[in-house]
């Protein structure tokens, strides 16, 4: 097998010059130490007051992070990444609302994102936050409750409130089974998640009874999440359905650990990366050796993870577009992955968020953190660029 992803020809035959410069400027300033920290309080704030700011973050980190404001506009987008072997996990980047007219609104959004999916043979996925269709505080609450199957204590408009959010999530997967779309549930903070596995089992037990159509993503930088994938696992043969999984190292890390400190319990969080990274590996390794029970989704920027990846399955005999193995990565970011391991035959996506810039601001914010907090994957991305840049000239001055 042989994939390299130092090809960056490959990886950014899809952009323009101007494309790469431009992405060469963001990732350039993104790298400033204190760019990110400061620019990542401030935006969210000059969003809100009415400051002509939407058209720079419109041109800059939205235009290389995200598909489009509306669904219709991720269109280019999806089409351009299928020339190259590319495909889509749709995201409709709502979270974080408040009230019901708001989460019903969200569902309906889901739904139209997953029937438009349908119509497409670009788009297996689509990814859906349960923050999108349930109140973050009512999350808090069932994840501090006692740990019964209904999750809740005697309150009977919570009771309702959260019967509504089933009732939301089961809506979206039943589309889902028709249109023959899987949906990803991401994760979210530690202090939500409880009620978000649980919610996400139940769906997988409804609707992976032929085929992976919900799925569960799991943080591997939590120390208990590799136990979670074999529990999961377990659960999934007794009650003889599909395990859907989408694995990512995460992204909440300095919220975590700092909720940890300041509240006094043990931070979720691995010690160091060498132990997210083993604990990732090791939930790549089980999942593809156990590929007949589990459909999973390689969701990573790390070269080494999916370089094993590939290895493992390679070893195994698997075909390179397996139905249970998807790769992923997000737009705008590891192209060099994302390309090389298309080239190669691989079932691969890009993660591709849409929606109103102000809806999307926290997505934007993460994305702008991730790329300062993983060691040196800003540089990583911008000296690949630049080296592509580097090359293109070569090659123009040969052909002159």
């Amino acid at each position: 097998m042989e994939i390299s992803f130092e090809n960056t020809e490959q990886a950014f035959a899809y952009k323009t010059d101007k494309e790469l410069k431009q992405a060469k400027f963001l990732f350039t300033t993104m790298g400033y130490p204190l760019f990110v920290p400061i620019g990542t309080r401030v935006t969210p704030f000059l969003m809100k007051t009415g400051l002509p700011i939407h058209g720079i973050v419109r041109n800059t980190i939205f235009k290389q992070f995200v598909g489009g404001e509306t669904l219709e506009q991720t269109a280019p987008v999806v089409e351009k990444l299928s020339k190259y072997g590319v495909q889509v996990i749709l995201d409709y980047g709502v979270e974080g609302k408040q009230n019901e007219s708001d989460f019903d609104h969200a569902t309906e959004s889901f739904i139209k994102t997953i029937e438009y999916a349908g119509t497409q043979t670009n788009i297996p996925f689509i990814s859906v936050k349960v923050t999108g269709i349930a109140r973050f505080e009512l999350l808090q609450k069932l994840n501090e409750a006692p740990r019964l199957r209904s999750g809740i204590h005697d309150n009977e408009s919570e009771m309702d409130e959260w019967s509504r959010v089933v009732d939301r999530m089961y809506a979206i997967c039943n589309a889902a089974a028709e249109k023959n779309i899987g949906v990803l549930i991401d994760a979210e903070e530690t202090w939500i998640q409880d009620p978000i596995d649980r919610l996400t089992m139940e769906m997988m037990e409804i609707f992976n009874k032929e085929k992976a159509v919900v799925y569960n993503t799991i943080q591997l930088y939590r120390h208990d999440r590799l136990k979670f994938l074999h529990i999961s696992h377990q659960i999934a043969k007794a009650q003889n359905f599909v395990l859907g999984l989408k694995l990512v190292r995460g992204a909440y890390m300095e919220k975590e650990r700092a909720r940890a400190q300041q509240m006094g319990y043990e931070s979720p969080i691995q010690l160091n990366k060498e132990n997210t990274d083993n604990d990732f590996n090791a939930a790549v390794k089980y999942c593809i050796e156990n590929i007949n029970d589990i459909s999973v989704i390689v969701a990573s920027h790390n070269e080494a993870s999916n370089l094993l990846a590939a290895e493992v399955a390679d070893k195994a005999g698997l075909s390179h577009n397996h139905a249970h193995l998807h790769f992923s990565q997000l737009y705008g970011m590891g192209d060099h992955i994302t390309f090389n391991l298309a080239k190669a035959g691989f079932n691969i996506s890009k993660y591709l968020p849409f929606g109103p810039i102000r809806d999307v601001i926290p997505y934007l914010m993460r994305r702008a953190q991730e790329n300062s907090s993983v060691s040196g994957q800003t540089n990583r991305e911008l000296l690949l660029i630049k080296k592509e840049l580097k090359r293109r000239k070569l090659a123009a001055t040969i052909h002159a």
